[in-house]
């Protein structure tokens, strides 16, 4: 058998400012839910990936850094300046502010939390 990532789901408590973080940040376009006629809604990560952002107002986050997904840029020092630009608050792993982190094998990443709270590592494994 084989596998591969089809897409991430996400619950979250105001899917419009969650659709609008996530096209501000990313660049990400709408497209649409296939699925079903719910408030539930899609954008595309890649051309067979998605994010789907999943209305729940009632929701509580509680996760850790640990807990979080990971999304590679050729581009890592633009997307840097683009949070700088933004004023999103960003880490490395030991959550020093505004710094980014080089692992052991050479790839530079950094994270940050969307408006829910789940964090997101971008990177340069790419």
């Amino acid at each position: 058998m084989t596998f591969e990532l089809d897409h991430i789901a996400l619950s979250v408590k105001e899917v419009d400012l969650s659709v609008n973080f996530y096209k501000t940040v990313f660049g990400l376009q709408s497209i649409k839910n296939t699925a079903s006629n719910s408030k539930t809604q899609w954008l595309a990560l890649t051309d067979t990936k998605q994010i789907h952002l999943i209305p729940r107002p009632e929701l509580e986050v509680k996760t850790n850094k640990a807990v979080h997904f990971a999304l590679g840029t050729p581009n890592f020092e633009a997307f840097i300046a683009h949070l700088k630009h933004l004023a999103i608050y960003y880490s490395d792993w030991r959550d020093t502010k505004k710094k980014d982190y080089v692992r052991d094998d050479g790839v530079q990443q950094i994270y940050f939390q969307d408006p829910d709270g789940y964090w997101i590592e971008v990177n340069n494994a790419i």
